[in-house]
């Protein structure tokens, strides 16, 4: 029997009406009546293939994903160059996640309707989706070149250019978007992190603004809305948007991520902790919260925790160079130092011209006295980041401390490029030039102190020679603790308060600070100038007498064990306590005074029985006070403060217990002298991992030597 076949109109005409019934949604319906043409291969191909892609679309549509493919690869079988076919096909195995597959048939697609800026399009988002970002960019770059008025490609192609990092086209794209996306609140929000990328921070306010007033309900656009607000350093602003996300969204990591960072921009650093804590509990592999987690940490010193933090970081993104580099300084706070540095160059690892880890290894070098590699890392900072202050200064503290002034004190200006340090205050504060190094004849100059009490009495030492190169007048501006004294140096003029003396700086012709004095009158180590004379008064002297008189028979020893507790290196360069020093009592023939201020004047008041003490220190008003004592010891041992300049200029003796960290450059390494107190004092140096019960003893053993009696 013969089969005879519906005419070619009759088919067409199934297939039409299929078609419709698709468009009906009747997908069940459409795919019955098209499936006696399926397997009948007497049909036309062209015909057969129709019937193939509407079974295919009904599949599709009734979710029979494998029915689907299977009728989109038979037909594309019969008719290679169905393009309509491979659209949908793309569509299908976009959607089942098999991106190479999708790949491959938009590309074929394309080839067979290159001027199809949707098929581009749709290439370009499978390309985005398996992280291809170039290629993605091009696909883009080609449907809008196609089509102009793609909204949809812009929008798309902004997303990935501000990926690569192209700011400026990725602006350009987003505003082409918004012609027909303007109703869109995502288009504005990405805008406006465009914008914020670019610094153009009004800008970006706006854009947040107006994807908010499109969509209030926006967590994204109001989290966004509190890092630009954050950036303008509207903090109560920024920590209302972003606690308005977190209300429409309670587990927006981000959102507590910028809240934390809102609050310690606020200093209210434990709040920002819980922030970031919060955001790691809604997304336990945050690595920026626990970087940031890690900062907030470290800003409380709270190290041991804040490595944990930083270790969390480089667990979930061990390509966060950053956080190396902050382990490294944690570590190195912690004295940790060879793990420091491989913290430092595990960050190198990553980012080679990472300025700041080479710097940092510049100063754990120094830390490990490896003082060549430590200058070689110093070097190399600068040549990544020439005006990289901090590195700048570090090598000019290491120069300094190896003698090396030629350099040291030149790059020592540096301190005025610092943002944290109070000399960049000091240049902004005054409002007359700043002496740096021309003729001084005839001129009126304002020495202004903007360094510790030490470095006032260590650098009073050109005050002389300042006034030797013709300076007509000069004043004083410092703290009141040093007015009696610094006031009977020669070439003062007049002593100042600072506030004083800003009220009267229209008078001055310039101002100049003594610790910038070296630099221009190019001081070596050989030709450092002898430390200031200093007059102690009379009557000053006869006042304090009789407490010393007090004293046994014997030698008086002045003692100050701490210094000023806001120093940065207090931790290390003070005694613990006056205990430490116990043992110098029992050298025959010593009395010991107190010339302690500050912290452990209590102590000083109340010293433990075995070590009886005068205490002095709490009642001196001032230095020229402490002068007027110390005139009258026969030695001073102290720690790393400012008694120490005070007695080695009055040339009493005295010696200086220093820390086994930190020394500061004024002390140089390896030599227990001092080319700025060449004849008076004398230092003590702790050894690496030596406690000062060690440094203690050597001091008990020197006053033996010096004083004689036997234990």
């Amino acid at each position: 029997m013969t089969l005879t076949l519906p005419p070619a109109s009759s088919i067409a005409d199934i297939n039409q009406r299929a078609v419709s019934l698709c468009s009906a949604g009747q997908f069940a319906d459409a795919f019955a009546l098209v499936t006696p043409l399926l397997e009948d291969s007497t049909l036309p191909n062209d015909q057969r293939a129709d019937a193939l892609k509407i079974a295919g679309a009904c599949s599709f549509a009734l979710g029979r994903w494998a029915d689907a493919e299977h009728f989109w690869r038979q037909c594309l079988y019969l008719k290679p160059d169905y393009a309509d076919v491979y659209a949908s096909l793309g569509a299908l195995f976009r959607s089942l996640g098999r991106l190479p597959a999708a790949k491959s048939t938009y590309r074929q697609l394309v080839s067979l309707r290159p001027l199809d800026a949707n098929a581009r399009y749709q290439l370009g988002n499978v390309l985005y989706g398996l992280g291809h970002r170039a290629e993605a960019e091009a696909a883009y770059r080609q449907a809008v070149t196609i089509h102009p008025d793609h909204a949809e490609a812009h929008y798309n192609h902004g997303i990935v250019l501000r990926e690569l990092q192209r700011p400026q086209e990725a602006e350009v794209a987003y505003r082409h978007a918004l012609r027909g996306l303007h109703d869109h609140a995502e288009v504005h929000n990405n805008l406006g992190s465009v914008l914020m990328d670019l610094g153009r921070l009004a800008e970006a306010d706006a854009a947040y603004r107006e994807a908010l007033t499109l969509k209030p309900q926006y967590p994204e656009a109001l989290n966004n809305l509190g890092g630009v607000l954050k950036a303008m350093q509207r903090f109560a602003e920024a920590e209302l948007a972003c606690r308005l996300a977190l209300a429409i969204r309670p587990d927006y990591a981000e959102a507590h991520l910028n809240l934390g960072a809102v609050l310690v921009d606020l200093d209210r650093v434990s709040e920002g902790e819980a922030a970031y804590r919060e955001a790691l509990v809604h997304r336990a592999d945050y690595a920026q919260a626990y970087y940031n987690l890690g900062v907030a940490l470290a800003r409380q010193e709270r190290f041991a925790e804040a490595e944990q933090a930083y270790r969390g970081a480089i667990r979930c993104q061990p390509g966060l160079a950053h956080a190396h580099n902050n382990l490294g300084c944690v570590l190195r706070v912690l004295e940790r130092f060879p793990e420091a540095l491989d913290a430092f160059r595990q960050a190198l690892a990553v980012v080679p011209h990472l300025a700041e880890a080479h710097a940092n290894i510049a100063n754990a070098l120094t830390q490990l006295r490896r003082f060549a590699e430590a200058e070689s890392a110093y070097r190399k900072a600068i040549d990544l980041k020439s005006e990289y202050s901090e590195a700048r200064f570090g090598l000019a503290v290491l120069l300094l401390s190896l003698g090396r002034f030629d350099e040291g004190w030149q790059l020592y200006e540096c301190r005025y490029e610092q943002p944290n340090f109070i000399h960049r205050k000091t240049r902004e504060l005054l409002g007359c030039p700043q002496w740096l190094g021309e003729p001084l004849a005839g001129k009126s100059v304002l020495l202004w102190q903007e360094d510790g009490l030490g470095d006032m009495l260590q650098f009073s030492r050109y005050i002389p020679l300042l006034k030797a190169l013709g300076a007509t007048h000069i004043s004083v501006a410092c703290a009141p603790a040093l007015h009696r004294l610094i006031a009977s140096m020669d070439g003062v003029d007049a002593m100042l308060e600072h506030k004083d003396a800003l009220a009267q700086i229209a008078e001055y012709d310039c101002w100049a600070s003594l610790l910038s004095a070296p630099v221009y009158l190019r001081t070596t180590v050989d030709s450092i100038p002898r430390p200031a004379r200093l007059s102690v008064d009379p009557a000053l002297v006869e006042q304090w007498r009789p407490a010393l008189d007090s004293l046994p028979p014997g030698r008086r020893v002045g003692l100050v064990w701490k210094g000023n507790a806001k120093h940065h290196n207090d931790a290390n360069r003070s005694i613990p306590s006056l205990a430490a020093l116990a043992s110098l009592w029992s050298v025959p023939g010593l009395s010991f005074v107190s010339l302690q201020k500050g912290q452990s004047e209590d102590e000083a008041r109340n010293p433990p029985a075995a070590q009886p003490l005068l205490d002095l220190g709490a009642r001196v008003s001032d230095f020229a006070d402490s002068a007027a004592i110390v005139a009258q010891l026969d030695l001073v041992i102290c720690v790393d403060t400012s008694i120490a300049h005070l007695a080695a200029s009055l040339g009493k003796p005295c010696w200086v217990m220093l820390p086994e960290r930190d020394v500061d450059w004024r002390w140089m390494h390896e030599r227990d002298d001092s080319p700025w107190y060449p004849h008076t004092l004398r230092l003590f140096r702790r050894e690496p991992g030596e406690d000062w019960a060690s440094s203690v003893e050597r001091v008990r053993q020197a006053c033996v030597e010096r004083f004689g009696g036997a234990l």
